[in-house]
Protein backbone atom coordinates (compact mmCIF):
# COMPACT_ATOMS: atom_id res chain seq x y z
CA UNK A 1 0.00 0.00 0.00
CA UNK A 2 1.19 3.57 -0.85
CA UNK A 3 1.71 5.84 2.25
CA UNK A 4 3.42 8.49 0.39
CA UNK A 5 4.35 9.50 -2.93
CA UNK A 6 6.91 12.08 -4.19
CA UNK A 7 6.11 14.63 -7.04
CA UNK A 8 8.87 15.45 -9.70
CA UNK A 9 8.67 16.89 -13.32
CA UNK A 10 7.47 13.91 -15.80
CA UNK A 11 10.57 12.68 -17.58
CA UNK A 12 11.45 11.51 -21.15
CA UNK A 13 12.31 8.16 -19.39
CA UNK A 14 8.60 7.99 -17.66
CA UNK A 15 6.83 7.40 -21.10
CA UNK A 16 6.39 4.08 -21.55
CA UNK A 17 5.12 3.78 -17.77
CA UNK A 18 2.49 7.00 -18.47
CA UNK A 19 1.45 5.68 -21.28
CA UNK A 20 0.66 2.30 -19.83
CA UNK A 21 -1.21 3.71 -17.40
CA UNK A 22 -3.17 5.77 -20.13
CA UNK A 23 -4.22 2.76 -21.56
CA UNK A 24 -5.40 1.35 -18.53
CA UNK A 25 -7.10 3.77 -17.30
CA UNK A 26 -8.98 5.36 -20.46
CA UNK A 27 -9.06 2.26 -23.19
CA UNK A 28 -9.02 2.94 -26.53
CA UNK A 29 -8.99 7.08 -25.65
CA UNK A 30 -6.21 6.56 -24.34
CA UNK A 31 -3.26 8.80 -25.57
CA UNK A 32 -0.22 7.59 -28.13
CA UNK A 33 3.35 8.00 -27.97
CA UNK A 34 3.06 10.84 -30.44
CA UNK A 35 -0.04 12.49 -28.85
CA UNK A 36 2.06 12.55 -25.32
CA UNK A 37 5.32 13.92 -27.12
CA UNK A 38 3.21 16.45 -28.93
CA UNK A 39 1.59 17.97 -25.63
CA UNK A 40 4.33 18.40 -23.94
CA UNK A 41 6.17 20.46 -26.61
CA UNK A 42 3.35 22.88 -26.59
CA UNK A 43 4.17 25.80 -25.22
CA UNK A 44 2.52 26.94 -21.84
CA UNK A 45 2.81 22.94 -20.31
CA UNK A 46 3.69 21.84 -17.12
CA UNK A 47 3.43 17.98 -16.20
CA UNK A 48 4.21 15.88 -13.37
CA UNK A 49 4.21 12.36 -12.33
CA UNK A 50 3.91 10.46 -8.86
CA UNK A 51 6.45 8.01 -7.34
CA UNK A 52 5.89 6.16 -4.26
CA UNK A 53 8.59 6.87 -1.47
CA UNK A 54 8.66 3.74 -0.17
CA UNK A 55 11.37 3.23 2.80
CA UNK A 56 11.35 -1.02 2.44
CA UNK A 57 12.44 -0.75 -1.19
CA UNK A 58 15.57 1.03 -2.65
CA UNK A 59 15.95 2.44 -6.37
CA UNK A 60 13.14 4.40 -8.42
CA UNK A 61 9.57 3.26 -7.88
CA UNK A 62 7.27 2.89 -10.71
CA UNK A 63 5.23 6.06 -11.40
CA UNK A 64 1.70 5.92 -9.71
CA UNK A 65 -0.01 9.02 -11.08
CA UNK A 66 0.46 12.02 -13.46
CA UNK A 67 -0.49 15.01 -14.78
CA UNK A 68 -0.11 18.10 -16.57
CA UNK A 69 -1.49 22.24 -17.43
CA UNK A 70 -1.70 24.18 -19.97
CA UNK A 71 -1.60 27.97 -19.26
CA UNK A 72 -2.92 30.15 -21.64
CA UNK A 73 -2.00 33.62 -19.90
CA UNK A 74 -5.51 33.65 -18.73
CA UNK A 75 -6.70 30.57 -17.08
CA UNK A 76 -5.40 26.87 -16.87
CA UNK A 77 -6.76 23.82 -18.25
CA UNK A 78 -6.31 20.22 -16.59
CA UNK A 79 -4.80 18.72 -19.53
CA UNK A 80 -4.84 15.21 -18.05
CA UNK A 81 -4.78 13.27 -14.33
CA UNK A 82 -4.67 10.36 -14.01
CA UNK A 83 -3.86 7.46 -10.97
CA UNK A 84 -2.44 3.87 -10.92
CA UNK A 85 -6.04 1.41 -10.14
CA UNK A 86 -4.50 0.06 -7.17
CA UNK A 87 -2.94 3.40 -5.45
CA UNK A 88 -6.52 5.13 -6.04
CA UNK A 89 -8.51 6.26 -3.01
CA UNK A 90 -4.96 6.37 -1.17
CA UNK A 91 -4.61 10.55 -2.03
CA UNK A 92 -2.28 10.54 -5.10
CA UNK A 93 -4.97 12.13 -6.96
CA UNK A 94 -5.45 14.53 -4.43
CA UNK A 95 -1.82 15.35 -4.37
CA UNK A 96 -1.21 16.05 -8.10
CA UNK A 97 -4.54 17.97 -7.93
CA UNK A 98 -3.48 20.04 -5.46
CA UNK A 99 -0.14 20.57 -7.22
CA UNK A 100 -2.24 21.64 -10.24
CA UNK A 101 -4.37 23.89 -8.61
CA UNK A 102 -0.75 25.18 -6.43
CA UNK A 103 0.93 25.73 -9.90
CA UNK A 104 -1.97 27.49 -11.03
CA UNK A 105 -2.11 30.35 -8.46
CA UNK A 106 1.93 30.70 -8.72
CA UNK A 107 1.54 31.29 -12.39
CA UNK A 108 -1.62 33.83 -11.82
CA UNK A 109 -4.28 32.15 -13.25
CA UNK A 110 -7.59 33.71 -13.21
CA UNK A 111 -9.33 29.86 -13.21
CA UNK A 112 -9.01 26.22 -13.36
CA UNK A 113 -10.84 24.46 -16.33
CA UNK A 114 -11.35 20.89 -16.62
CA UNK A 115 -13.23 17.86 -18.33
CA UNK A 116 -14.45 14.81 -16.77
CA UNK A 117 -16.46 12.34 -17.34
CA UNK A 118 -20.00 12.52 -16.41
CA UNK A 119 -19.74 9.21 -15.25
CA UNK A 120 -16.80 9.38 -13.23
CA UNK A 121 -18.67 10.09 -10.05
CA UNK A 122 -15.13 9.99 -7.82
CA UNK A 123 -13.06 12.73 -9.85
CA UNK A 124 -16.27 14.57 -10.06
CA UNK A 125 -16.41 14.46 -5.88
CA UNK A 126 -12.97 15.26 -5.58
CA UNK A 127 -13.13 18.37 -8.00
CA UNK A 128 -16.21 19.27 -5.89
CA UNK A 129 -14.49 19.23 -3.17
CA UNK A 130 -11.52 21.64 -4.16
CA UNK A 131 -14.63 24.20 -5.03
CA UNK A 132 -14.77 23.29 -8.81
CA UNK A 133 -18.56 23.85 -10.16
CA UNK A 134 -19.98 22.45 -12.99
CA UNK A 135 -20.41 24.74 -16.01
CA UNK A 136 -21.89 22.79 -18.78
CA UNK A 137 -21.69 19.38 -20.52
CA UNK A 138 -19.61 18.50 -23.83
CA UNK A 139 -21.50 16.20 -25.93
CA UNK A 140 -19.65 13.03 -26.91
CA UNK A 141 -16.56 14.57 -25.85
CA UNK A 142 -14.35 11.68 -25.17
CA UNK A 143 -14.15 9.71 -28.61
CA UNK A 144 -14.35 7.04 -29.55
CA UNK A 145 -16.25 6.28 -26.40
CA UNK A 146 -18.70 8.59 -27.52
CA UNK A 147 -19.21 9.81 -24.23
CA UNK A 148 -20.47 13.45 -22.46
CA UNK A 149 -18.44 15.35 -20.39
CA UNK A 150 -18.76 18.03 -17.45
CA UNK A 151 -16.81 21.20 -17.68
CA UNK A 152 -15.67 22.59 -14.61
CA UNK A 153 -14.37 25.95 -12.80
CA UNK A 154 -12.78 26.54 -10.43
CA UNK A 155 -12.11 30.59 -9.82
CA UNK A 156 -9.00 31.23 -7.89
CA UNK A 157 -10.16 34.54 -6.94
CA UNK A 158 -13.02 32.73 -4.96
CA UNK A 159 -11.14 29.74 -3.98
CA UNK A 160 -8.04 31.44 -2.73
CA UNK A 161 -7.64 29.14 0.22
CA UNK A 162 -9.91 26.28 -0.44
CA UNK A 163 -7.89 23.97 -1.60
CA UNK A 164 -7.47 20.23 0.10
CA UNK A 165 -5.50 20.04 2.79
CA UNK A 166 -2.87 17.68 1.41
CA UNK A 167 0.54 19.18 1.58
CA UNK A 168 2.70 18.83 -1.52
CA UNK A 169 6.17 20.24 -2.71
CA UNK A 170 5.22 21.36 -6.19
CA UNK A 171 8.21 20.48 -8.84
CA UNK A 172 9.08 23.60 -10.32
CA UNK A 173 9.91 23.58 -14.25
CA UNK A 174 10.55 26.94 -16.36
CA UNK A 175 7.44 27.06 -18.29
CA UNK A 176 8.68 26.47 -21.64
CA UNK A 177 9.82 22.88 -20.47
CA UNK A 178 7.71 20.21 -19.07
CA UNK A 179 10.47 18.10 -17.38
CA UNK A 180 12.88 17.08 -19.81
CA UNK A 181 10.33 16.05 -21.79
CA UNK A 182 10.80 18.06 -24.78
Amino acid sequence: MITEVRLRPLRNADFDRVLELERQLFGRGAWTYGMLADELAGLGRWYIVAEPERLDRAGEQPVVGYAGLWFDGDVTQVMTIGVDPAAQRHGVGRQLMTALVERSRKVKAGAVLLEVRVDNAPAIEMYREFGFEVLGVRKRYYQPEDMDAFTMRLDLAVAADDVADAPVDTPDTPDDEAGDAA
